[in-house]
């Protein structure tokens, strides 16, 4: 199966030549425009014609009759085709509308993302249908197929089983397999995994590698095994020997790996003059990192790096629709190509004062024009959630000693505690924090303890969390128990409380992971709680990710999983689920 397979049908395509025939009018006509052409690394002047979501001539030609429709004089403006952004997480509190719309007003049109939420939460069949909905929107949604759940799931095999895996990368919405955080395991000789990796290549789609600190033979040894990219270099030089090997390099730049600057001066240092093989991400940053931007933001770090400035416009669109066998759709400005298309006031400032997407004004001379897109999410069983059972103070009970030290935003180390657990309230004078996970389905917690997330905190309770179960933490057992209940009655989402009262909330009624706030409204809340959290002692930039990955089992090195605490290193649960009654 070919991705190459065309959106329009054989009428709309008659539809397209008539266009030039000027038996039909076009929609737009961009005229005297000055627009880079991806081909020849030049900037052209050429009039644009758009029929319905197509670019159907690009040159010298304008109709005979420009009444009808609408004519827009570009003269002493640029045009770049709309930015694509390659590996998103569309779910990290916000949801993939919501992002999609804001992405948008910013110039990215186009939104390569994980299925793991929608694999986890919904029946495949639901899936598809509501990856068909996304195509009614103006930006352009495309998605990866996971072959790991990050995390250490006793039921993994369940989950994560071939008929299902198979169905999500033959689906025409879906560009590549991966990424492979479980890359350990398909070295290590599973045959399982490596099938899928090779029906990803028979299919003619890419596998996206998750490779920090990989060495250079383990690279080859993940080449040869069939990888075609990775995003986890985060140093000029471990780009290059990513480059060395064959891959093709995502350069990231998020809310905790902010590495772009260091990679490009120091792939700059190391004589690297071609950049074809390069583009970049922001690999699922939350709400508050895309306050002022998204792929606009890298491409305007590329520019300051000494990049030259073509290559940096294709580092945002072209090298990515050739990577991913869609050059005929996206990634150029020229005729056949879908009409996503940003027009900028200066080449050096890639955010733009229009955007195009799919041939609709998203953004016209710095204002809004998003449409009133809006996705029926009960439809798809995407609902707030109804929690069924109640947390009672017996759950509150802690006895280990074996805990999880937090040295960032998300990386951990293991530790015992000396302090006493049989007191309902722990002193403001550590950083030593009570610590559950309680199963979803109310079946099983974990109780344990995490040192290093806040120095003084009552309570609060998250349902954003990497496997989908409730998140509690605290140093008061009462402030706990509220802000769970408050957490509960709202059908999902983080709540903070405080001396008895609720001092944030951050609802998230899709599922209990997803916001259904536009992203403007969303940053600020989130950057509220991040703000709280730093007066009690947060000592990092974004908790949410902490949230989400104490279950990564992909990190180093111990995590809070549904097998229980486990050390990734040693392959070992140290603190087994305790059976709850519900």
């Amino acid at each position: 199966m070919d991705n190459r397979n065309y959106r329009w049908s054989n009428k709309q395509i008659r539809n397209h030549v008539e266009v030039l025939d000027e038996e039909k009018k076009p929609h737009i006509i961009l005229k005297n425009a000055t627009y880079l052409n991806t081909y020849l690394h030049q900037w052209l002047v050429a009039n644009i014609w758009i029929y319905e979501d197509r670019i159907v001539y690009v040159g010298e030609n304008l109709p005979e009759n420009l009444n009808g429709y609408e004519v827009i004089d570009c003269q002493g403006q640029y045009l770049v085709p709309g930015y694509i952004e390659p590996h998103t997480h569309p779910y990290q509190l916000y949801n993939p509308l919501t992002l999609a719309k804001h992405a948008g007003q910013f110039g990215t049109t186009t939104l390569i993302s994980d299925n793991l939420t929608f694999f986890f939460e919904l029946p495949t069949k639901v899936a598809f249908e509501l990856l068909n909905e996304f195509k009614n929107i103006p930006s352009s949604m495309y998605w990866w197929c996971r072959f790991d759940g990050q995390t250490e799931l006793p039921n993994n095999h369940d989950i994560f089983n071939t008929e299902d895996v198979i169905s999500w990368l033959q689906h025409e919405s879906v560009l590549q397999g991966g990424e492979l955080t479980a890359w350990p395991k398909l070295l290590n000789g599973d045959n399982q995994m490596l099938s899928w990796v090779q029906e990803t290549k028979r299919l003619n789609k890419k596998v996206e590698g998750h490779f920090p600190g990989a060495s250079e033979r383990t690279l080859a040894k993940l080449m040869l095994l069939g990888t075609d990219c990775d995003h986890e270099a985060m140093t000029g030089q471990e780009a290059l020997t990513r480059l060395m090997q064959g891959y093709t390099v995502s350069l990231r730049h998020s809310s905790i790996r902010s590495d772009l600057e260091i990679l490009l001066k120091e792939l700059i240092e190391l004589g690297v003059q071609k950049f074809d093989r390069f583009f970049f991400t922001t690999d699922g940053s939350h709400p508050f990192f895309y306050e002022n931007g998204m792929t606009d933001e890298l491409i305007k770090i590329a520019i300051n790096h000494g990049i030259p400035l073509i290559d940096a416009y294709c580092m945002a669109s072209y090298n990515i629709a050739r990577y991913y066998n869609m050059e005929h759709l996206h990634g150029s400005i020229a005729t056949g190509r879908i009409a996503n298309i940003n027009i900028l006031e200066s080449k050096n400032n890639p955010t733009p004062i229009s955007v195009l997407a799919k041939g609709k004004w998203i953004k016209q001379d710095g204002k809004d024009k998003n449409d009133s897109s809006s996705i029926d999410w009960d439809k798809f069983q995407i609902s707030p959630l109804n929690l069924k059972w109640t947390l009672q103070e017996g759950d509150l009970s802690f006895s280990t000693s074996n805990g999880i030290n937090l040295l960032n935003n998300v990386i951990t180390k293991p530790y015992e505690s000396s302090i006493d657990l049989s007191s309902d309230e722990l002193s403001p004078e550590h950083d030593e924090c009570f610590l559950m996970m309680v199963a979803r389905d109310g079946s099983w917690r974990i109780n344990t303890l995490v040192k290093g997330f806040v120095q003084h905190l009552g309570g609060i309770a998250s349902s954003y969390s990497g496997t989908g179960d409730i998140l509690i933490i605290g140093k008061r057992k009462t402030d706990m128990l509220i802000a769970f209940e408050r957490m509960q009655a709202i059908g999902g989402g983080i709540v903070l409380a405080e001396e008895n009262h609720i001092l944030h909330e951050i609802p998230l009624p899709l599922n209990g992971i997803m916001s259904d706030l536009d992203m403007g409204f969303l940053i600020k809340n989130e950057k509220k709680m991040i703000e709280l959290l730093k007066e009690r002692g947060f000592k990092y930039n974004d908790p949410a990710f902490t949230l989400l990955f104490f279950s990564a089992t992909h990190l180093p090195f111990i995590r809070l999983t549904p097998s229980g605490l486990y050390d990734v290193k040693n392959r070992e649960v140290l603190v087994f689920p305790t059976k709850r009654e519900n």
